[in-house]
């Protein structure tokens, strides 16, 4: 294996174009509809919604395509590991053939704009597996192939794949795509734009108040009125509902390694043995391409994310041998309680509030589904899959209680727990470069970082969302919040949401 790690960065930023500037707004505005979150779902929204002819205002904290979007593995596909059985199950046959529709019609409508765009983002059509090494796990396979053949899925049982290495069983479905992310969005938002939307990049929304109209502020006191708004944050960052309460955060590494065109695998490839192990690969150059594997997932500030790091690493050299590490990085999911996303109105009392969520890690047929099902429903359109989407639905917590109740259980445990723990940490001055840690000083606790050049800074420990306790990623160089998954940067600044506060700046006790 190749001693380099790889660029610490996401491969899909590194090659696409920085996109036209989209500077905060510099005064109150008022719009038809503003979305909050300027990924795939929020931005799929927006450009559903111009083109019905909807004033639409995209509002993101950072850079559009650049957040979890931008650091997905970008496959489209229905097969979703190994939902379909369980649905079956959960929801009924019913159920699992709208789930199967939905996602199915996400990928036609991401072709179909590929095409009317004249989108130059790597598309290619490949078929989606779900496999197995250990043959204990043949009998749930089957029963995945046959549930998502019911379903309408094109899935067949097979025991040969064109990995290099043997499986126990497969569930295969062919006419699924793959692509790159950022440069289909940013030609999105081009277009988006020509049709008369905005976008604001830099705009981080701290304030909603629902009426007629709704009134978002920004962190700088900007006000913008909309009739309609949409929480497209990933993890929403308003929750009248307590959607928290149903949403699980977990963290997932990416490697990426370039390989020889002749001994690339060209299906996309996933299994939920090993912590996950996704296998897909990209154009590159030069005969080559990129061999993209994905896994060891954790619960945000939860794990040596180093090691994980080095596990996978070892993974893909031992499959594939002799690889040359280009890449690495980092993406972040959210799992609802009852596998299906949150797309749909806020809460139960929402009149002009809606809330895409919960994608379970399959964010982009997920993202673009969600689009067109919140435009329909903006505009007042009839849609056969809403029910089953529908964030206010409650008999399917009610019959997944198990996992609801795991979930909050580990909330607590953190909650609590790291608050009452008599573990102090060690101390600053004991503190390497390059690491951070929470530390115990005079009852209070302080999440402590020291740079690569020994400066030294502090933060309040506890993270702005909920007030649980974060913990530090080293290999990111984050403070990660175990509960429901806000991250900040050393300094405190906020990467990733819910927070919608920074960490308060903290001077260290004598």
């Amino acid at each position: 294996m190749n001693a380099e790690r790889g660029i610490q960065g996401s491969y899909w930023l590194e090659t696409a174009p920085p996109g036209a500037p989209a500077p905060p707004p510099s005064g109150d505005l008022t719009v038809d509809v503003a979305v909050v979150g300027g990924g795939i779902a929020g931005l799929s929204t927006a450009w559903e919604l111009v083109r019905q002819g909807r004033e639409v205002a995209v509002l993101e904290a950072d850079r559009v395509a650049a957040g979890v979007t931008g650091h997905t593995t970008a496959k489209l596909t229905a097969l979703h590991t190994l939902v379909y059985d369980h649905l079956r199950r959960t929801r009924g046959p019913e159920g699992a053939r709208l789930y199967a529709l939905s996602q199915t019609a996400a990928i036609g409508r991401a072709r179909e704009i590929v095409d009317e765009l004249g989108i130059d983002c790597e598309w290619e059509e490949a078929a989606a597996c779900t496999y197995a090494e250990d043959p204990r796990h043949v009998g749930r396979l089957r029963a995945e192939a046959e549930a998502a053949r019911e379903a309408g899925l094109p899935a067949e049982f097979v025991t040969e794949t064109d990995l290099p290495f043997a499986v126990a069983g497969a569930v295969r479905v062919s006419g699924q795509a793959q692509f790159h992310p950022r440069k289909y969005l940013l030609a999105l938002t081009d277009d988006l734009r020509r049709r008369g939307g905005t976008v604001y990049e830099g705009t981080r929304v701290v304030g909603l108040t629902e009426g007629e109209p709704c009134v978002l502020r920004t962190d700088t006191g900007v006000s913008i009125r909309a009739a309609k708004v949409v929480i497209a944050t990933h993890y929403p960052v308003f929750d009248r509902a307590l959607l928290f309460t149903r949403l699980s955060p977990r963290r997932e590494l990416v490697v990426a390694a370039t390989i020889d065109e002749d001994r690339a695998p060209r299906g996309m490839y996933i299994t939920p043995e090993q912590a996950t192990r996704s296998v897909r690969t990209a154009p590159y150059r030069g005969g080559k391409r990129l061999l993209i594997v994905t896994g060891e997932h954790f619960v945000p500030g939860t794990a040596d994310v180093e090691e994980r790091f080095a596990r996978l690493s070892a993974w893909a050299d031992d499959r594939f041998a002799g690889l040359t590490f280009t890449h690495r990085w980092a993406t972040q999911d959210n799992d609802s309680t009852d596998s299906v996303p949150l797309i749909g109105p806020l809460h139960r009392g929402s009149r002009h509030t809606y809330v895409a969520t919960g994608f379970g890690g399959w964010g982009m047929s997920g993202g673009i589904m969600a689009g067109g099902l919140l435009s329909d429903l903006i505009n007042g359109r009839e849609v056969a899959w809403d029910g089953l989407y529908d964030p206010r639905r409650l008999a399917s917590v009610a019959r997944e209680g198990t996992t609801f109740l795991k979930h909050q259980a580990h909330v607590a445990r953190h909650f609590v727990g790291d608050r009452l723990s008599p573990v102090k940490g060690p101390a600053p001055d004991d503190i390497p470069p390059g690491a951070g840690a929470v530390v115990r000083l005079g009852g209070r606790q302080y999440a402590v970082h020291r740079d690569e050049n020994g400066h030294v800074q502090a933060v309040s420990a506890r993270c702005t969302h909920l007030g649980c306790i974060v913990s530090f990623n080293r290999a990111e160089q984050a403070w990660e919040c175990p509960c429901h998954g806000s991250r900040f940067a050393p300094d405190g600044e906020i990467l990733q949401g819910p927070a919608v506060h920074p960490l308060e700046k903290r001077d260290i006790p004598e």
